[in-house]
């Protein structure tokens, strides 16, 4: 079974639920902001994705952030406490199968992760 993760009042997360529901592909949503995000699985989508992509430093959450603050996301440990604190800094959406994971929402990438 697919899980989306992400947050629901997001555009971009409307548009993947739009493209899934279109190809009927079904899926489970796991909601941020209700649910949380635990250790393990923010370890997972940074292990299997990297810290880059899933630290969605273009989303307002970051951007509003004081350079100071910024500047302390640095190491790697300091930046996975902030996720898990501040979920709505990680992108939008992670997909996985529980084999796969992809980030973030592209048709045409997405048809391919999907053999759709």
């Amino acid at each position: 079974m697919l899980t989306v993760y992400g947050i629901p009042a997001c555009n971009t997360m409307k548009k993947t639920f739009e493209f899934l529901e279109a190809k009927g592909i079904e899926y489970t949503f796991h909601n941020y902001k209700k649910e949380g995000i635990t250790e393990p699985i923010l370890q997972g989508f940074i292990d299997t994705l990297g810290l880059e992509k899933v630290f969605n430093k273009q989303g307002s959450t970051y951007r509003q952030l004081p350079d100071e603050t910024k500047a302390s996301l640095a190491t790697n440990s300091a930046a996975f406490s902030f996720l898990l604190e501040k979920n709505s800094a990680i992108k939008r959406p992670i997909l996985t199968d529980g084999k796969r994971m992809i980030a973030g929402f592209n048709p045409d990438e997405l048809d391919k992760w999907l053999n759709v």
